[in-house]
C-alpha cells in the first residue's frame, strides 16, 4: 500500500539515478495555472519538460503544494478529463515505463480532501518495473483494475473527489512515481437501465 513514509521529504533531495514513469490511458492529471498556483512555475515547468518526472525531482517552491497527491497536479486544471466508471467494471490502463526501477506499486481509490486510500488496492505489485529484465512483463504496462462494489452510498459520486491513484517506489533509485485519474462513480443499475431503454428505442425504429 501507498506508505507516506517513502514520500517524506520528497521535495528536500533530487536522487542522483533515474527512473521514468506514469500513467497514458486513461487520461492522468497534468500541470496547469492551478498547479503552478499552488506548487510554482518552476515545478510545473519541470513537469512539462518530463511528463514521467519522479515526486523527488518536482522540486515545488509552493507551501501549498500537495505533492504526494497526485504529484502535484489539482483537479482544477483537469476537471475537463473526469471518467465515469460503475461498480464492478473492469478498467484497462497502460503505463509508460521508459526508465524502470524495481519496486513496490499499487493502483488504489484516493479520497482527494483527506489524501488517504480507499479501501485495499484495486491491483498491487510487491516487485515491479524490475531493470534486471531484458524485458518488462507485459502486465507492468497494460493492466486492468476493477472497480469496487462495496463502496459507501455517495463515495467518489462527486467530480473531484476521488482519484485512482498509480503510486510506484523505485526502491535502488529512491524515487517515488504517482499519477491520477480523475473519476465519479457511476451507478451501475441506472446505466444498465438507460442501456435497455436505449435498445428498445433502437429496435423500434429499425422495426
Amino acid at each position: 500500500m501507498k506508505s507516506q513514509s517513502l514520500i517524506a521529504g520528497a521535495a528536500l533531495l533530487v536522487a542522483g539515478a533515474s527512473a521514468h514513469g506514469n500513467i497514458t490511458s486513461p487520461p492522468a492529471r497534468i500541470p496547469g495555472p492551478a498547479m503552478a498556483a499552488a506548487c510554482g512555475d518552476a515545478a510545473v515547468a519541470n513537469v512539462e519538460a518530463d511528463g514521467t518526472i519522479p515526486l523527488e525531482n518536482v522540486l515545488p517552491t509552493g507551501a501549498s503544494c500537495q505533492l504526494d497527491l497526485c504529484r502535484g497536479a489539482t483537479f482544477a486544471d483537469n476537471a475537463a478529463q473526469v471518467q465515469t466508471f460503475t461498480p464492478g467494471q473492469v478498467v484497462a490502463m497502460t503505463v509508460d515505463i521508459p526508465i524502470p526501477h524495481e519496486g513496490p506499486m499499487n493502483v488504489s481509490i484516493v479520497d482527494t480532501k483527506t489524501n488517504t486510500v480507499v479501501g485495499g488496492p484495486l491491483i498491487e505489485f510487491e516487485s515491479y518495473a524490475d531493470e534486471a529484465l531484458a524485458v518488462l512483463p507485459a502486465n507492468n504496462t497494460a493492466f486492468s483494475v476493477t472497480m469496487p462494489t462495496d463502496l459507501a452510498a455517495g463515495t467518489c459520486a462527486v467530480a473531484g473527489d476521488c482519484v485512482l491513484q498509480w503510486f510506484w517506489f523505485g526502491t535502488g533509485a529512491k524515487q517515488t512515481y504517482e499519477s491520477c485519474v480523475d473519476f465519479v462513480m457511476g451507478n451501475a443499475t441506472a446505466t444498465a437501465s438507460c442501456d435497455a431503454s436505449s435498445a428498445r428505442v433502437r429496435r423500434r425504429y429499425v422495426a
